[in-house]
């Protein structure tokens, strides 16, 4: 029977208090007994050798043999005596009993003792006897009563260690074995075991509740199976891939719409790790998902999935677990979704968000995109990669002209003919408006670029057709290279449309190479647009008035306003730099405002002087000021300061009438309605003048002052030109009903060439340059003194 630890050790115990407490008391008992019968046994050994002895003396002394022979057998006989032999002194008698002398080692010790005989002359020696004493056995020197005592005690001490070990069977291991027994049952089985035990001790108590303890556990066991019965069906009933993982990576559990959605069967996937059926483009960024987690432990990241079918799906996983630090196993319940619908409108989105929708190329986004990985590989492969910036020279005037629909035809088909001239690596974008942008990447990369340059100037030479008519473009082309002329992708940008708006200034048409002289010139365009910003924001901008007078008797007919900046530190800026660029950047509008304003104000300071309350005043309009409210805002003004329409005039340039805008053309005939009169500025410089004439309601001519200078020319044949050219306007002007201005008269011998001609009026450095109002006001009494003079020679 195999012994149980708690048995062993229950016979441990009792045998150790035996050998502690039973063991010395006997042992103590043994000596002392042992003591006892040994100190007897010497004593009647010690008689009896004295009695033989003395029994022996008479038959030696009488040598009677059988005598002899009948007390040494009998001394023989005793228990501790093992050899006897004895001899007389004669040595006619020797007796040995038995015949051979033991071993030495069987004998305890040899007693040797001389045999006397009383005789009559007193005692004599008769002989030796020799005793030899055997050892003594374990058991020898207890007597039979002590034995039977030993017997008895050992006995009662194997009774009570059997009772003991009974005992404890019956009351501890039987128990205990039973309660082992339904554990095992328990562990084995999976089913809840009782203990079939009862008593009313503590082992009793302890089946009690041990069999209470099951009875709870099988009740929370089955309340925990259906508590996970129903968080399986939760969990596969749930419309929603669902899935988890332990710490590394391995599916531990699928629903049913997961094994749904991916075509996978529960065996496949268990156990196995994730990222297996991750694309393997996109595991790294998997593995990489717990490091850009939420502080709340839940990762978010979109991977391409495959299933079953080898088909390929974009999911969102969102997931939320445990660690190993908390003290429990890692695990995770991830949320797939499948976003390939949603990552294919991202997509299309993106695309749409960088690409023009109306040409196909890229737009402004998607270029400045492209532009900073195409500097990264430049850098990398150690090639240059040029810029080219493409503006289309007079696209506004065929969308104000032929309408938006035909400026939109006009892009695509200048789209598709840059493409055309391009490589299938190089990359074009539509940056907005008529602007365009191409990279090219080659080794000889100056060269390259302004081949290319060429080319593509080249090919939009030849006619577009739109709207059935033939139309031609053109385009300036700037060009910057990187990383020679710009070290970053912002500035290789910003420096090759410097050189295009260069190649603009010099006559557009045509391709330029950015050159650092042109870095001067954007910075003081910069400067300029910041002397117009503060300018407007600070009062800078002022309006200088010109006197026109009339050549027949020199007096003031009339004022024209002139635009000017007076800077704190710089004083008076340059106009045209001014103008040029406010049109470019829009500020024109507000400039135009403000003079208009100042000019009419000091129109009616004016109008108080003596002989000027019927002059008139001239203003420039540029073609960017003719906004549809622009008559409504002037015939405010004008009410506010008390002038009447009359009396001031609208002066236009060619160039105005040459975008032929029909709002253009609305708001010269609604401020001609209004009682303006209209003035077509610089005439004979633009084309087709004399159409224009006939085409729009204007009223007075003014000569470009090139023409009035070259009247008074050094050179013959200039001269006479110009005075058939002078004599030709002023004639077609009076036919048309125009009145005519010479401007630029500096000498008096112009004065009396236009005066001959029969020309009106006249404004010039020889009579004032143009003044602001406090300086204008006394130059006018000079003016006026002037004309005085001239008048009374003439009426003598």
């Amino acid at each position: 029977m195999k012994m149980h630890s708690v048995e062993s050790r229950f016979i441990a115990i009792v045998i150790g208090a035996l050998l502690v407490f039973v063991a010395p008391l006997f042992v103590l008992f043994l000596v002392l007994s042992s003591d006892r019968v040994a100190r007897e046994r010497l004593q009647n050994t010690d008689v009896l050798l004295k009695s033989s002895v003395q029994a022996l003396g008479k038959p030696l002394w009488d040598l009677d043999r059988e005598s002899i022979d009948q007390i040494v057998g009998d001394l023989e006989a005793e228990a501790d005596i093992g050899y006897v032999r004895v001899r007389d002194t004669s040595g006619t008698i020797d007796v040995s009993v038995p015949a051979v002398a033991p071993d030495a080692d069987e004998t305890r010790a040899v007693v040797v003792t001389d045999i006397t005989h009383k005789a009559m002359d007193g005692p004599k020696k008769v002989g030796t006897a020799e005793i030899w004493l055997r050892k003594e056995g374990p058991f020898s020197r207890f007597s039979t009563d002590e034995m039977t005592i030993f017997a008895i005690f050992f006995f009662a001490v194997a009774t009570l260690f059997t009772a003991a070990i009974i005992g404890n069977r019956i009351t501890i291991i039987r128990p205990l074995m039973r309660l082992t027994a339904a554990i095992e049952a328990t562990r084995r089985l999976g089913s809840r075991h009782h203990v079939d035990w009862t008593s009313n001790d503590e082992m009793g108590a302890l089946a009690h509740n041990f069999n209470e303890m099951q009875s709870r556990l099988e009740r929370e066991e089955t309340e925990l199976k259906h508590a996970h019965a129903r968080a399986t069906d939760i969990y596969n009933l749930t419309p929603a891939m669902l899935f988890s993982i332990d710490g590394q990576n391995r599916i531990t559990a699928v629903s049913d719409y997961w094994l749904t959605a991916t075509g996978y069967r529960r065996e496949q996937v268990i156990g196995q790790e994730f990222t297996a059926f991750v694309d393997a483009d996109w595991r790294d960024v998997y593995r990489a998902r717990r490091e850009q987690g939420s502080e709340d432990g839940i990762c978010e990241v979109t991977v391409r999935f495959r299933r079953a079918d080898d088909s390929v799906m974009d999911v969102l996983i969102l997931e939320t677990g445990v660690t190993a630090e908390s003290g429990r196993q890692p695990l995770s319940l991830s949320v797939m979704t499948d976003v390939t619908d949603l990552k294919e409108a991202e997509n299309r989105n993106h695309r749409q968000a960088i690409t023009d929708h109306l040409t196909g190329l890229l737009n402004r986004q998607g270029f400045e995109s492209v532009l900073d990985d195409m500097i990264e590989e430049a850098d990398t492969r150690g090639q240059p990669l040029a810029c080219l910036f493409v503006d289309l020279d007079r696209f506004k005037w065929i969308n104000d002209n032929l309408g938006h629909a035909a400026g939109d035809d006009v892009l695509c088909q200048v789209a598709m003919l840059l493409r055309r001239q391009l490589r299938a690596g190089d990359v074009i974008a539509r940056l907005g408006g008529d602007e365009f942008a191409i990279l090219l990447s080659a080794r000889n990369g100056h060269q390259f670029a302004l081949d290319v340059s060429e080319r593509l100037v080249a090919s939009l030479r030849a006619p577009l057709i739109v709207n059935g008519a033939e139309l031609t473009v053109s385009a300036s082309i700037g060009v910057a290279v990187y990383p020679d002329q710009a070290s970053t992708a912002a500035c290789l940008l910003q420096k090759s449309d410097m050189a295009m708006y260069a190649r603009k200034r010099s006559g557009k048409n045509g391709v330029q190479l950015f050159d650092n002289n042109m870095v001067d010139i954007a910075r003081k365009r910069l400067e300029i647009e910041k002397f117009i910003e503060q300018g407007l924001r600070d009062d800078w901008f002022t309006a200088h008035l010109q006197p026109i007078v009339c050549l027949s008797d020199g007096r003031v007919a009339g004022f024209e306003a002139l635009m000017r900046l007076q800077h704190p530190e710089r004083g008076l800026l340059p106009p045209a730099e001014i103008i040029g660029i406010a049109e470019e950047n829009g500020s024109i509008g507000q400039i135009g405002d403000c003079i208009l304003a100042k000019s009419i104000r000091s129109l009616s300071i004016i109008s108080k002087l003596e002989g000027l309350a019927d002059s008139y005043l001239a203003v420039n309009f540029s073609p960017l000021q003719f906004e549809p409210d622009l008559p409504a805002r002037l015939a405010h003004l004008l009410l506010e300061n008390g002038i009447t329409p009359s009396r001031i005039v609208v002066e236009i340039t060619e160039a105005v009438l040459m975008l032929d805008n029909p709002i253009v053309r609305e708001v010269l005939d609604a401020l001609s309605q209004l009682g303006c009169r209209i003035a077509l500025d610089d005439f004979g410089t633009g084309y087709s003048s004399l159409s224009y004439l006939n085409r729009f309601p204007v009223d007075i001519v003014k000569i470009d002052q090139s023409f009035t200078r070259s009247l008074s020319s050094d050179q013959p044949d200039v001269r006479r030109k110009s005075r058939m050219l002078v004599e030709g306007i002023r004639t077609i002007s009076h036919q048309m009903g125009c009145a005519v201005v010479a401007e630029g008269i500096e000498t008096a011998e112009q004065w009396d060439i236009l005066q001959a001609m029969d020309v009106e009026f006249g404004q010039g450095y020889l009579m004032s340059r143009p003044l602001p109002l406090d300086v204008l006001l006394e130059k006018l009494d000079e003016i006026r003194a002037a004309g005085a003079v001239e008048r009374r020679a003439m009426a003598s």
